[in-house]
């Protein structure tokens, strides 16, 4: 196959290597509004540059505001598309998309890489084959050891859509079930520029599903001790965690301490579920199997994130349905 990958930032870097080392590609074009970033990548992997859409496929791995024009493209053309979360920074334009992906049949594959990690995979398998019970109560955390870029942050949609939309992918994926409620708020303990693009670098949610499960959720943007992404599920039976490796950033006061150093970032903690998601991506484009991260689960994912970002801006439980269109 002929790849084409629009953007060569953090992420796009990540993708760009593993589609470079993947045997199904015989070819990689990249492509990058930094001309120079281009050359340098296309160059240091074997690659070309050029028009990333004269591909069997193509990968979207540029800014959140690119995404639903080149998703739009993609699927005018006829072209299968990988395209990093989120589809686009509201609903309306997501419904564009899921409008376009389905008159035109292409596939349309949306980057939540936790679904294809080992620990949430067993966590799924063993919620739904009774290991655990009947489920009770969900924790997650995603907390990131440093603060994005000041210019990325305007530009991300708040810390609900940028980066928990992953915990709210996932606890779908994983429980089966939908969210009822949400109960959001967050709080600034470190840069101005947070606060200034109507933004907070600390998060916390109450979820209710719709079978009465409760879920709660936090996050931070200055994790110093390193990369935290973990998730509990608390059966009548037994309580699973996923990410509670020998590299989680916690230190037991009781002397439990973890013997590996602390994941330092997304690209170490998850780099197998990232070229997994490659893989089943392609073998999509291929027509060998179905994507299993559609834009219609995107879009799910979004009304909770809208719903959190709704619920810590007016400050009261907010029902999702509120937010649905």
């Amino acid at each position: 196959m002929r790849v084409g990958l629009l953007g060569l930032g953090r992420i796009g870097a990540c993708h760009a290597a593993t589609l470079a080392a993947h045997p199904g590609v015989d070819e990689l074009v990249v492509s990058d509004a930094d001309g120079g970033r281009a050359a340098e990548a296309a160059a240091r992997l074997g690659a070309r540059v050029g028009d990333a859409f004269d591909s069997d496929a193509v990968v979207v791995a540029t800014p959140t505001a690119t995404h639903a024009e080149l998703l739009m493209r993609a699927c005018a053309e006829g072209v299968p598309v990988f395209c990093e979360k989120p589809v686009a920074p509201g609903v309306r334009d997501t419904l564009r998309v899921l409008d376009a992906a389905r008159r035109s049949g292409t596939v349309v594959h949306i980057g939540f890489q936790r679904r294809f990690d080992a620990g949430y995979a067993a966590a799924r398998r063993a919620l739904a084959g009774g290991e655990l019970g009947t489920l009770h109560r969900v924790h997650m955390v995603s907390a990131d050891p440093h603060p994005p870029d000041p210019g990325y942050i305007p530009l991300s949609g708040g810390i609900y859509r940028d980066c928990h939309i992953h915990d709210f992918d996932i606890l779908r994926w994983v429980t089966g079930g939908e969210a009822d409620t949400v109960y959001a708020t967050g709080a600034n303990r470190g840069e101005a520029f947070f606060a200034e693009a109507g933004d907070v670098d600390n998060s916390a949610a109450l979820l209710t599903m719709d079978d009465g499960t409760l879920v709660t959720l936090q996050g931070s943007r200055y994790n110093g001790a390193g990369y935290d992404v973990r998730m509990e599920l608390a059966g009548t039976l037994r309580t699973w965690a996923v990410g509670l490796d020998p590299r989680v950033p916690l230190t037991g006061v009781e002397g439990l301490r973890p013997p590996g150093e602390p994941w330092p970032d997304f690209a170490a903690r998850f780099g197998p579920a990232y070229v997994a998601e490659l893989d089943a991506f392609l073998g999509a484009a291929r027509g060998e199997t179905e994507s299993p991260c559609t834009v219609e689960d995107a879009l799910a994912a979004l009304y909770l994130a809208e719903a959190a970002e709704l619920s810590r801006r007016e400050g009261r439980p907010v029902r999702v349905t509120e937010v649905i269109v």
